[in-house]
């Protein structure tokens, strides 16, 4: 039998324990489309990782900002939108294209299709875990991600109409 196979015997073998109270946890990736505004929808989340289902109407935008605590990434699922950069960096992106944000990195998008742009948003902590929801404007000030400096604009769904 292979060593990699083998049980652990000795002083190993206390190590060898493991947790099986941790479960999974499953999820379906469903939001209503929007006519105007922006949604955001938990999808999952554990201590160190949690993944959203956002929404943005056709035009729909938001501001130049970093979240200086969490790496995160976006994967467009419906929809288009272009992604800009602090030196005026500038990439449009379709269905199952996607950009890593580093912590600390800036950036703000735009929805640039007449369809509403669906995009699944993961985040994980970093620089030792510290409040991972903090935003940050260009000149280092707070940017609340519901404010009206952000581009904010509360949904106004369609009837019956849903990304799933």
């Amino acid at each position: 039998m292979p060593d990699d196979l083998k049980a652990p015997t000795g002083p190993q073998a206390a190590d060898a324990a493991v947790d099986t109270s941790i479960k999974p946890s499953f999820f379906q990736l469903r939001a209503q489309l929007l006519d105007d505004g922006r949604s955001n929808t938990p999808i999952a989340e554990t201590d160190n990782m949690w993944a959203r289902l956002k929404v943005y109407a056709s035009g729909g935008e938001n501001t130049l900002h970093a979240h200086p605590n969490e790496d995160h990434m976006f994967i467009i699922l419906a929809g288009e939108a272009t992604f800009y950069g602090p030196q005026g960096e500038e990439k449009p992106l379709g269905r199952n294209e996607g950009i890593m944000l580093p912590a600390g990195s800036f950036y703000h998008f735009q929805a640039t299709s007449e369809e509403p742009l669906v995009l699944l948003r993961i985040g994980c902590g970093a620089n030792d875990r510290q409040d991972h929801l903090k935003r940050l404007a260009i000149d280092g000030g707070p940017l609340p991600g519901k404010s009206k400096a952000n581009k904010w604009k509360a949904p106004v769904y369609r009837a019956n109409e849903y990304y799933e």
